[in-house]
C-alpha cells in the first residue's frame, strides 16, 4: 500500500526534524524542507498529498507559499502550523483556503488527530452521495469541485465545496452553525465560526448571477439555502 505524503514547511529545523520523525513513524513519508522557496520546488518536483506550512518562514512565508501551491493544485489539503493566535492570521489561512491549522506549541498527538481529519474529508470516495446538485441557473459538480452557469464555471477550494454541498442537502432548510462547524472544520471555536462567515460571504458572491438564490442567515441557529 501506498503510503500518504506529506509537504512539511518549517524553518525550526530541531523542530522539523521531530515532526518529521514523528510522521515518518505513524506511516506518513515525509519531506522536511527549511524555507518556503524550498518547499515549493519540492511541491513542483515531487507528488504529496498533503502540504503541512509553518506560516513564519524566511525567503517566502507559509501564506504565499499556500496560495502558490493552490495556483498548481486547488485541491491539495493544507495545514498551517503558526506561533500566532491573532484572528486576523487565522482568517487570513483559511481565505486563503486552508483546511486547519494548529497553533504552536502543540500536541504531537493533536497535529496527527487534524491530519488525518483533513485527509478524511478531503478523501474524493464519494459514491454513495450526490455528486451533482441543480442550485438555481448553476449546475455544483460536487467531485470536481465545480460551480457551472452556461460556459462559465467557477473552481471551489475543498472549504467552499464541502460548505455549498452541505447547503444542498440541507436545501430550504436550517444549516445549523454548530453542526456545520464540527462536521468541516472539527470544532466550533469562535475563529472556525469567523472563517465560516468569510466562506458563506463566497459562496454569495458564487451564486450571485442567479436572483432566485439567496443564503440567508437564521438568527441564532444557522444559515439557509433558497432557491
Amino acid at each position: 500500500m501506498t503510503k500518504t505524503r506529506i509537504l512539511l514547511a518549517e524553518d525550526d529545523e530541531n523542530l522539523g526534524f521531530l515532526l518529521k520523525e514523528y510522521l515518518n513513524m505513524k506511516n506518513y513519508e515525509t519531506e522536511l524542507f527549511i524555507d518556503g522557496n524550498k518547499a515549493y520546488k519540492g511541491f513542483i518536483r515531487e507528488h504529496f498529498d498533503l502540504c503541512l506550512l509553518d506560516v513564519m518562514m524566511p525567503e517566502k512565508d507559509g501564506f504565499t507559499l499556500a496560495k502558490e501551491i493552490r495556483q498548481i493544485n486547488s485541491e491539495m489539503p493544507i495545514l498551517f502550523l503558526t506561533a500566532k493566535s491573532m484572528k486576523e492570521d487565522v482568517l487570513e489561512g483559511f481565505a486563503i483556503g486552508a483546511d486547519d491549522y494548529i497553533t504552536k506549541p502543540f500536541n504531537m498527538e493533536e497535529l496527527l488527530y487534524r491530519i488525518e481529519a483533513v485527509l478524511r474529508r478531503t478523501k474524493q470516495d464519494v459514491d454513495h452521495e450526490n455528486k451533482t446538485f441543480r442550485v438555481g441557473q448553476y449546475v455544483f459538480d460536487t467531485q470536481n469541485q465545480l460551480l457551472k452557469r452556461g460556459n462559465k464555471k467557477k473552481k471551489l477550494t475543498t472549504k467552499e465545496s464541502e460548505l455549498l454541498k452541505l447547503l444542498c442537502n440541507n436545501k430550504n432548510k436550517v444549516l445549523e452553525r454548530n453542526f456545520t462547524l464540527r462536521t468541516i472544520w472539527i470544532d466550533d471555536s469562535y475563529f472556525n465560526a469567523r472563517s465560516m462567515d468569510v466562506y458563506i460571504t463566497k459562496l454569495r458572491k458564487y451564486l450571485k448571477d442567479d436572483p432566485s438564490i439567496q443564503i440567508i442567515n437564521v438568527h441564532g441557529k444557522g444559515f439557509k439555502l433558497i432557491c
